[in-house]
């Protein structure tokens, strides 16, 4: 795997709660010790602090709330046609800006236009798909990024 899928990855056994020495780290990564340090020092660099414990029981610990997509855990099982909308909606919900989209029905014969206030990327099954507030419906909607047919961010923020 690269530096960033190790490094994300070991984010996400600590992000348990748990304790790991850096003997497990390493083979659970398959990487050197030393390269569990590295590791570790550019997580410091990005902001997310590592507790070391010292001595014979010590280990790592992660006593921060951090969310780490599943996405960089199972990478083969999932499922996204058009990167180019996944990385349009990652933009717009780090922005908080509303989008407008033209939406597929589930048979892809009909399509509506949606004005959408993006929260958050999910997984829905093994395709990708964005939970957000959906200004026809009045309610959070989950909306499939495959159905998505456009996509336009606007000039305008939501809260």
């Amino acid at each position: 795997m690269s530096k960033v899928s190790n490094v994300l990855t070991m984010l996400e056994y600590l992000s348990s709660g748990r304790k790991y020495s850096i003997k497990e780290l390493a083979e659970k990564l398959e990487v050197s010790p030393r390269m569990i340090r590295i590791y570790k020092d550019e997580l410091e660099k990005a902001g997310i602090y590592v507790d070391t414990i010292k001595g014979p029981y010590g280990g790592y610990v992660l006593n921060q709330n951090i969310n780490v997509p599943k996405r960089f855990i199972m990478p083969k099982d999932i499922n996204v046609q058009n990167k180019d909308f996944f990385n349009l909606i990652s933009r717009a919900i780090k922005e908080k800006r509303k989008c407008l989209i033209t939406y597929y029905t589930k048979d892809k014969k009909n399509f509506s236009k949606r004005i959408i206030h993006p929260y958050d990327l999910i997984l829905l099954g093994n395709e990708w798909g964005v939970a957000a507030y959906c200004e026809v419906k009045e309610e959070i909607r989950h909306f499939y990024i495959n159905r998505i047919k456009t996509i336009e961010i606007l000039d305008n923020f939501y809260n």
